[in-house]
């Protein structure tokens, strides 16, 4: 569903993502782990069209998007949850929502979105600043699933929320994987939420790709070091 090869991004002449290559499949969850400044919010953003790439292909179901600017990427199925959420505070939390529509053929929010967020559906008229952090992140998944991804991408989506909220996330992502038959990829540093949800990890350091493993192989022990180092 989601080609990456020879993946460059550089700050100035500082390189901070050197020659990336992988894949993501179909109704696959794709965990990228590592430290704070290994990379991982600049590969998300790459992938979106956020930041330029220098170098390398990006290929969306067999589409080549690597020169599409950020909403043409959204049109052609990728969907970006950004790390602190970037949701609009002034805005009710169906207005939120709304933002996402953009790209689809819907004029309202499915149902089914709010089936999957109850808690948004009971808050859709409070105002998105009075939201706690769970439910901010909850307001931002479903503000990226109204545009019908077929990639969906989170960058740290359990920075900052407290643990019962944390396994929530991943039971509503695991849902939306079996409802959607989509993919995704998930930038994250809590290994109990990556092994909750992911079918396979990458652990990224300085720019590079080090380790890597299917969910039922991995060794808690190995990627905590890797996570801690």
């Amino acid at each position: 569903m989601l080609d990456v090869s020879g993946l460059k991004v550089s700050y100035g002449q500082s390189e901070v993502i050197g020659d990336l290559s992988f894949s993501l499949g179909k109704n696959e969850t794709l965990a990228v782990m590592g430290r704070n400044g290994m990379g991982k919010t600049t590969l998300m953003k790459a992938l979106m069209g956020i930041l330029p790439s220098g170098k390398g292909k990006v290929a969306l179901d067999g589409t080549d998007i690597s020169g599409m600017e950020s909403y043409q990427r959204v049109g052609a199925g990728l969907a970006f949850v950004p790390q602190g959420r970037m949701i609009f505070s002034t805005m009710t939390v169906q207005e939120n929502i709304e933002t996402g529509l953009e790209t689809s053929e819907n004029t309202k929010v499915p149902s089914e979105i709010y089936d999957l967020f109850p808690v948004l559906y009971d808050m859709r008229n409070r105002k998105g600043g009075n939201l706690s952090g769970g439910q901010q992140q909850q307001l931002a998944i479903a503000r990226a699933l109204v545009s019908d991804p077929k990639v969906l991408i989170l960058d740290e989506p359990t920075e900052g929320i407290q643990p019962s909220v944390i396994k929530d996330i991943a039971k509503v992502l695991n849902e939306i994987r079996q409802m959607r038959e989509i993919s995704i990829l998930v930038s994250e540093q809590v290994l109990s939420f990556t092994l909750a949800i992911a079918d396979r990890l990458l652990v990224i350091d300085k720019g590079k790709f080090i380790h890597e493993d299917k969910r039922e192989n991995v060794d808690e022990q190995k990627i905590k070091q890797y996570l801690s180092v």
